[in-house]
């Protein structure tokens, strides 16, 4: 029996008695000993990533209509004024860089990099002794590199959106967040340098600092197409990142930019760091953690991670690392780890501008509630061309959205879990036992009351939620099963209630308080909320359910634990819900404390957890079916040969009784 099998859950939920993590909570990097462990924790962070930033599954990619004008000759360059849509109507500008003068320049095939800009105020055009976006631009143009310099959204000329974009749970709840759309804004500029005649798609690279350098991970861990990465003053084992540019909700849940990092392994990269900033520590902690990725593969000479002795910076010193990095990687270059940058000239900041004022911004440009519309009916239309008619389209929904669903919930299906046995009671043919189950090595502790026959092995088994916890389906005492309860047991099921995640037993109003203020350094970038948690629970005590009891397990609840029961359905082998009194198609059903969970409404909500559970049978009441959720949910049901789930009656004990008869007597699918 292995040391997981062992363990006891504690006596105390510790989820809510440990101190919430935020962007300056110290992470170490995980120990994976074999690159196959490493793999698979890999697919699951670029999924979180490509998840929180609304990326999942990836949008359809629509026409750039790239405008490239203003040309200028420099001394071994030329800059044009670059502006592409990376959705309609909404415009991301930059400069390009491109080399001239090299003997057969024009019949080559050139490599090219993205320069992202960090939160200067000035953005890209930043140009001072701390730092240079131009320097590295014309730099890099001179190498021989094509170079692409572009805004972070709300700056210089991708002023139409405000920097503040998406700031509240009404944009998360879809997945819309500032993150996300520059995220997809490097997705769309990788796009735009690659379709450039003169440059080799193999050679492609990213380089950005402190907030750039955020951009330059993110786009290494979920781009393939990337050859070398080059992060500067990020990567770091404590400060994430300090904007809401940088922490999109749900993000760093289980993992820190360190992990981020290492997705672009066994791609070369370059780590520049700094001694007077939050990377400081990179040559001891940041760079050898990173590094141990890089030796799975037998690649370490693939990484490079230097340090500095400056303040957050990307001066010459540090820039001059990047072109040695680059040049040696790029373009095979002799001598490149002694390459200096050459003295510059930066155009003039009006030169450079695309759209110098909100005047200038091309007919058609979208307000940030039409962005916002956008990027909703991209999720919209998805899920729409996804819905299942048949049952091949049901298995084919479900191989597309089954990982979207588990990722969104942040669902643990992989633990071992455990129980405390809390002595027993048997009176009238009923047996109750008291338990506390919990994963090992996750701190949850979940008080449950068990109800079994008192003799024979049972039928099935309901997980019978309420918001009132196990007191809400027992008599006073709290502990003698409520009538509809005794009935189920005493038709030969077994029924589980628990007090989920500070509920029941387990509520207390300050600790709740202390967790469900969204916007204190970010929480919702690095716990899971109320809801998360409180589903997983129930997915918890199915699994136990289903292991120590052998039979198969539905999942009933109503009013707040409706959604509960409904979310957890595709864990379970059916589900009951009474959903009266909630709007399954509004997003203030899907916002409250307790309901929120970011990208739900983008994972497709409740549409989503009855198809994905569509095999099994379900009992759904509270939903017209004249609703964008009731219709959806009766035609998957009806088209894939499944029962009809809306009902008018979902709690009673009729109706449970009935639910388990047919999941006990059904085959598992």
């Amino acid at each position: 029996m292995s040391a997981l099998a062992d363990q006891v859950p504690p006596r105390e939920d510790t989820r809510a008695k440990v101190k919430a993590q935020d962007l300056n909570t110290p992470r170490t990097f995980p120990h994976y000993a074999s690159l196959a462990e490493w793999e698979a924790h890999r697919a699951t962070i670029k999924r979180q990533i490509l998840v929180s930033n609304g990326l999942y599954p990836m949008p359809k990619k629509t026409p750039l209509k790239a405008k490239v004008t203003d040309k200028v000759v420099r001394d071994g360059y030329t800059i044009e004024k670059v502006a592409i849509q990376t959705y309609p109507g909404f415009y991301l500008a930059g400069n390009l860089y491109r080399p001239i003068g090299k003997p057969g320049a024009e019949h080559i095939k050139h490599p090219a990099v993205l320069v992202t800009h960090g939160h200067w105020e000035v953005g890209r055009m930043a140009n001072e002794e701390r730092g240079s976006i131009s320097a590295r631009a014309i730099t890099f143009a001179r190498m021989g590199i094509v170079a692409f310099t572009y805004d972070m959204v709300g700056y210089n000329d991708t002023h139409q959106i405000p920097h503040t974009f998406a700031s509240d749970r009404d944009h998360w709840v879809w997945g819309v967040s500032v993150m996300g759309l520059q995220t997809w804004n490097s997705i769309r500029a990788l796009d735009f340098i690659s379709a450039l005649p003169e440059v080799d798609t193999h050679r492609l690279a990213i380089t950005g600092e402190s907030g750039g350098g955020t951009q330059t991970m993110m786009l290494g861990a979920v781009d393939d197409r990337l050859a070398v990465v080059g992060p500067c003053v990020m990567v770091s084992h404590s400060m994430q990142g300090g904007c809401i540019c940088e922490n999109a909700p749900g993000l760093r849940v289980d993992f820190s930019n360190m992990e981020v990092a290492a997705l672009a392994a066994p791609k070369p990269q370059i780590m520049v760091a700094a001694t007077g900033d939050w990377t400081a520590t990179t040559m001891n902690i940041e760079g050898p953690g990173v590094e141990s990725i890089y030796k799975l593969y037998g690649k370490t000479d693939n990484l490079k991670y230097v340090i500095f002795p400056f303040e957050h910076n990307i001066n010459k010193t540090s820039r001059n690392a990047v072109y040695q990095a680059f040049g040696k990687w790029l373009l095979n270059m002799p001598a490149a780890d002694s390459y200096s940058e050459p003295p510059y000239q930066m155009e003039k900041v009006e030169d450079l501008r695309v759209f110098p004022d909100a005047t200038g911004l091309p007919k058609g440009a979208v307000t940030d509630v039409q962005l916002t519309s956008t990027i909703k009916n991209v999720a919209i239309d998805a899920l729409n061309a996804a819905k299942p008619t048949d049952q091949v389209g049901l298995s084919a929904f479900k191989q597309k959205y089954s990982p979207l669903y588990l990722q969104t919930l942040k669902l643990d299906t992989t633990s071992v879990i455990n129980a405390r046995e809390e002595g027993g009671h048997e009176s009238g043919g009923i047996t109750s036992k008291p338990l506390t189950i919990g994963r090992a090595d996750k701190g949850d502790s979940i008080s449950a009351l068990l109800f079994t026959p008192s003799t024979g092995k049972p039928k099935a088994a309901l997980v019978l939620a309420s918001p009132a916890g196990i007191s809400g389906y027992t008599n006073t005492d709290g502990k003698t099963p409520s009538e509809l309860v005794s009935g189920l047991v005493k038709a030969g099921n077994a029924v589980l209630l628990l007090d989920v995640f500070l509920t029941g037993s387990r509520a207390n109003q300050e600790l709740e308080a202390a967790r469900v203020k969204p916007f204190r350094a970010y929480f919702d970038t690095y716990n899971l909320t109320n809801m998360q948690e409180r589903v997983q629970d129930v997915a918890t005590v199915v699994a136990y359910l289903r292991s120590n009891l052998s039979c198969k397990v539905a999942v009933a609840g109503s009013g707040a634990a409706s959604l509960w029961a409904v979310l957890a359905a595709p864990i379970a082998d059916g589900v009951a819900a009474d959903c009266s009194g909630y709007d399954l198609d509004a997003d203030a059903t899907y916002t409250s404390d307790d309901t929120y969970v970011p990208c739900l409404r983008r994972a497709g909500d409740v549409k989503t957890a009855l198809t994905l559970a569509a095999s099994h049978p379900a009992i759904i009441a509270g939903v017209p079916a004249d609703t964008i959720a009731g219709g959806w949910i009766q035609d998957v049901y009806q088209a894939t040969g499944a029962d009809t789930p809306l009902s008018s009656d979902a709690s009673s004990l009729g109706a449970l009784s009935g639910l388990l008869s047919r999941i006990s007597t059904s085959p598992r699918k």
